[in-house]
């Protein structure tokens, strides 16, 4: 095909007359001969002819301008397309103005590829609100704890599209395939936990393991999914047994309560048991110090008696009875005896000091 070129207004002109009309209609006032009406030479008829193949042809040429720019699209900064040639994948285009084939020749997807989606599982958001509502889905919340109670967990997924054109291909509905692996992931991860841990210390570990179960069902099914996060929104008991859970949390706390004031009481007595523990032993050990020196000291004292008794035996005999009799003297009665004197000691011990004054009188 030569290549077109308008210098000016008259050769657009030109152009659209020769679609409409055909080459060699167009007419010049100036130069084309009076027409000839002899109807043997056929020239009016002739030229209407041409005239309507022309038309005809300019009709189907704007008609097939008018196709080929439906082909024309945009995808926006956030976006991401894809293409499809006879229903198979062409390829995948960015933000921009773009042309593909037409349909029924090529069919693209135009899909927000930056946007955070969310799957809500257990509940569904019946107005966002403020204040929002929601509605309970019992079948999909309530599931059992590895210890064989009942647990209503309800719990939201985030998640955004990492390859548009496994997310197009791979899955059919994705919505309700996220849903469905988010489900059964967590019901997975609560089944090997119990309740206690479920509902109080265990909510982060049961999330992040979720998470990661979740992320290794959607990467084996090829979904081309990312998931940003996993929140457990609200995890308790059952409506039915809600006020048995309740009880059983306030025994829960009164115990607590217990253990505390136990140990508050244990932390006051056993210091000072401990201190007055400490304060007898060291007494002891002073009293222990204090008769080893004494018994030191009598010891060194009779090792030097017994050296001098043994320089001296009789001198020390004498001393040592002498000393005794000092200290023990004093305190007893005394009576002396003169032997000229008559009776016998049989009065004085019957009788006394005045017994025997009168048997000598």
């Amino acid at each position: 095909m030569g290549e077109i070129r308008f210098d000016d207004l008259e050769d657009v002109k030109r152009f659209i007359r020769e679609i409409f009309y055909g080459k060699g209609e167009e007419r010049n006032d100036q130069d084309e001969p009076p027409e000839d009406d002899d109807p043997g030479r056929g020239g009016p008829r002739k030229s209407s002819r041409n005239r309507m193949k022309g038309g005809l042809g300019g009709i189907i040429v704007i008609l097939f301008l008018v196709f080929l720019g439906t082909g024309i699209y945009q995808v926006g900064p956030d976006e991401e397309g894809v293409l499809l040639r006879f229903g198979q994948y062409s390829k995948t285009v960015g933000p921009g103005m773009h042309w593909y084939f037409p349909s029924p020749i090529g069919k693209r997807y135009v899909v927000k590829t930056t946007k955070v989606y969310r799957v809500e599982i257990g509940f569904e958001t019946v107005e966002a609100g403020p204040p929002a509502r929601y509605q309970n889905i019992p079948e999909e919340s309530l599931m059992f704890t590895g210890d064989e109670n009942m647990i209503d967990v309800d719990f939201s997924v985030q998640y955004k599209i990492s390859n548009l054109k496994d997310y197009i291909f791979n899955v059919r509905d994705q919505y309700e395939t996220i849903k469905s692996a988010s489900e059964s992931a967590l019901r997975q991860v609560v089944g090997s936990k119990g309740i206690e841990e479920t509902l109080t210390v265990g909510k982060e570990r049961i999330q992040e393991e979720t998470r990661e179960k979740l992320k290794e069902i959607l990467d084996s099914y090829g979904t081309g999914i990312l998931i940003i996060g996993l929140q457990l929104q609200d995890v308790g008991p059952p409506e039915e047994v809600m006020q048995a859970f309740k009880e059983v949390a306030n025994a829960r706390e009164d115990r607590a309560r217990f253990i505390n004031e136990a140990n508050g009481y244990r932390n006051d007595i056993i210091p000072n048991a401990r201190g007055q523990a400490s304060q007898m032993v060291n007494r002891a050990e002073a009293y222990k110090e204090k008769r080893v020196k004494e018994s030191q000291g009598d010891v060194a004292k009779f090792i030097k008696l017994s050296e001098k008794y043994s320089l001296g035996k009789e001198v020390t005999k004498t001393r040592m009875y002498l000393e005794t009799m000092e200290k023990t003297m004093p305190n007893v009665e005394k009576i002396i005896v003169d032997p000229g004197l008559k009776g016998s000691i049989i009065n004085l011990i019957g009788g006394g000091v005045g017994a025997n004054e009168k048997t000598n009188n």
